[in-house]
Order: structure tokens, then C-alpha cells, then sequence
């Protein structure tokens, strides 16, 4: 069974900085995209960060330069590295797994793991 297992989030005041953390089983670390995503009281889950296997990655816009995803393949862990946060920045954020590009588009992967609220606020 996969499991995705989050860790890091917290009560942080404005422009403070947290690092989130997805460990996952080697089996599905190696495929496909690893993947951040948000979702916020009433409002739909966004992706905030993906990095494939290869190393590369990509930001929402409204993360950029304030985010940084990043791998360690030795631990099956996936980062992401938030600064200057903001209080728009409070969400559950969720680790996502297996995430692919099809005609174009971007779809998360079919792993999820349970979530980890972050809160900006002073």
C-alpha cells in the first residue's frame, strides 16, 4: 500500500519561513511527478510545486521566489521550502505522487497523502 506521510506545518507569523515534508515508498518516489498542492476553506486544491524525477520543477505564480521544491532520493522525501510567507498562504497543503503531463495539462497523480495545515498569521 502506498503511503504518502506529511510533516512540517505549523502556526508561523508573516514572513516566516516553514519546510514541509512527503516521505513516500521507493516504488512510487521514482515514477512520475512529485507534486504540492494547497486548498484553502472554500476554495478548490491548486498546485503550488511539482519536481519530476529528473529535477525539474515548476511554481505556481503565486509562490514564486518564495518557494523552493526539492528532492532527496536517498530518503524517498520530497521539500518544499516556503519563505516570506503570507497570510494567503494558509492552507491544508497535501503531498502528491505519480503526477503527469498529457496533451498539455498537468494531472496530479492518484496518491495522496493526509494533509498538513499551515497558518499565517500574527
Amino acid at each position: 500500500q502506498v503511503q504518502l506521510v506529511e510533516s512540517g506545518g505549523g502556526l508561523v507569523q508573516p514572513g516566516g519561513s516553514l519546510r514541509l515534508s512527503c516521505v513516500t515508498s521507493g516504488s512510487i518516489f521514482s515514477r512520475g511527478y512529485m507534486g504540492w498542492f494547497r486548498q484553502a476553506p472554500g476554495k478548490e486544491r491548486e498546485l503550488v510545486a511539482r519536481i519530476a524525477n529528473g529535477g525539474y520543477t515548476d511554481y505556481a505564480d503565486s509562490v514564486k521566489g518564495r518557494a523552493t521544491i526539492y528532492r532527496d532520493n536517498s530518503k524517498n522525501t520530497v521539500y518544499l521550502q516556503m519563505n516570506s510567507l503570507k497570510p494567503e498562504d494558509t492552507s491544508v497543503y497535501y503531498c502528491n505522487a505519480d503526477g503527469y503531463y498529457s496533451d498539455g495539462y498537468y494531472y496530479p497523480g492518484k496518491f495522496w497523502g493526509q494533509g498538513t495545515q499551515v497558518t499565517v498569521s500574527s
